[in-house]
This record gives C-alpha cells, structure tokens and sequence, in this order.
C-alpha cells in the first residue's frame, strides 16, 4: 500500500497542476515499468476515485487543517488517504499507517504527526464534516460551481440526472461486429461463460459488470469490440453503402472507424493529428481484420493531407469539452475553465468549414461532440448552417448520461 498510496498521491498532484488524469498516470506508469496488473489497477481506482469526490475531500481536508499544508505531495497524499478511508474496501488501520511512513520520508519526518492526526480525526469526526460537505454546493455535487450553474440554465429539468450519472461510474458496452456473429449466438456465449448481459439494439450488449476484455468471448477473435452505447450510434447516423469513399476526422482511437467498416466495404481514410494515438486505430484494424487507409494530419489544414478527391461522407468528430464523457474522464470537470468553451468553438468552426470542403455535391457529414453543452452543439449547427447556403440538416440528437450511455451531440450535414 505504501508505494500505492505514493504513486496515487503523484497522479493527484499532477492533475492538480493542470495534468489530465491520462497523461498523469501514463507518466506512473513509464517512471514504474515494474507495478503488478494489481498494484496499476489500484492506483487508477483510488486516482479515479479521488477525482469524483474531489471537492468533497478538499472541504473534508480544509476543515481538518485549515492553514496551507507546505508540501503539496503531503496534501495530495492525504486527499489519497482520506479516499482510502471513506470510500475504498482498505483497512482503515492499514491506510494509516503507511500515509504516515510515507510521510516520514518527506521534510524529514516533520509531519507525521500532522498526517496521523489528520486521518484519525477523519475517521472520529466523519458524521460532522460529512454535514458540512452537505451544505456546501460543490462538495455535495463534486462539481465546480460554474458547471452547475450551466446544466441549471441549460438542463433546469434534468441537471440533477446529470449530475448523478456524472458521479458514477460508466457501463461497459461491446459493439457486437455483424460480419462475424449475431446478437442471439453471442449472447449465448456470454451465458455459457457465466457473464451476466442484457442486449440494447442488435448490435450493443450490455455487461451487468465490467470485466477485462481478455475475458471476453470473442475479443481477441474480433468478434465483439468495448463502445458505448451512444458513440456507437455515430457509425448508424451516416448512411454508409458499399463502396462511398468515407474520411473519418480525428479518428482515433478508432471505435467509430472500425464501426463503419463493420457495417459497409468502404474505401475509408483515418485521420489523426497525434501519430502515436492513430497507431492505437491500426492495432483495432488489425484485431477485427479490417482495412482502410491511416493518415497523419490536422483535419482543420486539409491541405497538408487530402488528395483533391471528394468524399461522399464525413465524421467530423470534434476536438470538444467532453463533458458528456465526464464518469469515464472524472478530471475534466476540474480541468475545465468556462472560457475554453469559446477557444473549442473556433476550433470547432474552422474545422467545421474545412472538411465541408472536403465533401462532395449530395454527400452527408456528420458534426459529432461528446459534449451537452449547446455552445458547442446546437449553436454551432445553426452558426454553420448561416454561414453555408450549401447546407441543410437532416436531423439533430442530443443524448445526455444515462446508465446506458454517455453524452453525445449528432447532427447531420448534407451538401446541396
């Protein structure tokens, strides 16, 4: 536990500094090559953890020390523990006692005394400083208040719902791929092995418990994939034939592409800016036996990559908020400034207008976010469709968080 709460503690304090929780535990993971499955997987649910109740912790802590604590891996290291402590199936005596004996090793052991107190008061006090969370808006919500102020004007019936699917924790869905089964054969597969299901559509399954995907029937064979539920409509929104010469923008990692393959043979392009994120489209090609054409490039700067050729349908799935995806990234909200929302819009209007470019007469786009927030939404579609006399929707969906699926934004283009 000791080098797990260390490890936590940095993650923590990374995101703290401005580190998405991603980049923070990759870089755990290169400094710490030699951590167990076991020791990663309990780094990541105590960080994760951490993340969804971190106003609650920070008000937790405040109360208990009110002055700034010195050291900022100290106070991470106790936001850690007092997770541990409330939240976490850990023996509280065990949490303790190593939150203190890693505290030992910093500032020459000056604050051990501190962070036993710390925590033994955590546990004899919890019923009152729980009470205080309560009356305390962003700590009962574990959301800023800037945020629930904008799912309350924008949301004022279902921001609560919002919130709540927020704070859990996400299913785990598979994209059942047609070319190589169909729903009742896997299904019954999944009861053969003792995996407990429930199908939502002819294609998505729902797990009633997550699970490692080398557990699944079928993963490795490319017969299911894991999606959620609302990102897999993306791919059925587009209209795809045989045969259409399709650019999916931002593609990776490449759920969305490799939807669409699985639907139609199409002559397909996947385009990404990062290289390193694109490879990761590649290796899910090759898991399902698919094909199509990897490319390195900024969809914004067409440019720098596109042949000349049109394409008969487009995902523009755009760099976003991704505030509808919050349980899966529960950092984004602290991340998060109310003045990004205008910086993604003009990211998302030039891309916007650079790909339509891109399509041909009487083919289809489809504008895609994992975003709730109309700004970047049902805003941008109207702002688009006054600049583009060419353009015209044929149809708009906004899907908040729900125990089925995260929060998405489809809206689809055609060129007239």
């Amino acid at each position: 536990m000791h080098r797990i709460q260390e490890l936590a503690a940095q993650a923590v304090e990374q995101v703290a500094a401005g580190t998405n929780l991603t980049e923070a535990l990759a870089a755990c993971w290169r400094a710490a090559p030699d951590l167990t499955p076991q020791e990663r997987g309990a780094i990541q649910d105590i960080t994760f953890g951490v993340m969804r109740h971190w106003a609650e912790l920070r008000l937790v802590l405040r109360q208990l020390v009110p002055n700034t604590i010195p050291l900022p891996f100290l106070e991470h290291l106790l936001v850690v523990a007092l997770y541990q402590l409330y939240y976490s199936r850990a023996a509280q005596y065990a949490v303790v006692n190593e939150a203190v004996r890693l505290a030992g090793t910093q500032a020459r052991g000056r604050f051990k005394g501190l962070v036993n107190g710390v925590l033994r008061n955590a546990l004899r006090q919890r019923e009152t400083l729980m009470q205080a969370v309560a009356a305390q808006e962003e700590a009962h919500h574990n959301h800023p208040g800037w945020w629930l102020a904008a799912l309350r004007r924008h949301y004022p019936s279902e921001w609560q719902a919002i919130v709540d699917a927020d704070n859990g924790h996400p299913p785990m869905t598979l994209r059942l791929n047609r070319r190589r089964a169909d729903m009742t054969t896997y299904l019954a597969q999944l009861q053969d092995a003792g995996i407990a299901a429930q199908a939502l559509d002819e294609n998505a399954v729902r797990l009633l418990q997550p699970m490692p995907v080398r557990q699944l029937p079928g993963f490795a064979e490319g017969v299911v994939s894991v999606q959620d539920w609302g990102a897999q409509k993306a791919a059925l929104w587009l209209d795809l034939a045989d045969g259409q010469r399709v650019l999916d923008a931002c593609a990776a990692p490449g759920g969305k592409t490799c939807h669409m393959l699985e639907l139609a043979d199409l002559d397909l392009t996947a385009l990404d800016i990062d290289a390193a994120r694109l490879a990761r489209v590649g290796d899910n090609l090759t898991r399902l036996g698919l094909t199509a054409r990897l490319g390195v490039g900024d969809a914004a700067l067409p440019q720098g990559w596109w042949d000349g050729r049109p394409f008969d349908r487009i995902l523009a799935d755009v760099p976003c908020s991704a505030s509808g995806v919050v349980r899966r990234h529960p950092d984004i909200r602290w991340l998060r400034r109310p003045d990004d929302f205008a910086t993604l819009a003009r990211q998302q209007s030039h891309m916007l207008d650079a790909l339509w470019s891109l399509l041909a007469s009487g083919g289809k786009m489809l504008y895609a976010t994992c975003s709730i927030y109309p700004e970047e939404n049902s805003q941008q579609l109207s702002a688009f469709l006054q600049r583009r006399a060419d353009a015209c929707c044929l149809g708009q969906e906004q899907l908040l968080p729900n125990e089925c699926h995260d929060g998405f934004y489809y809206a689809l283009l055609e060129k007239r």
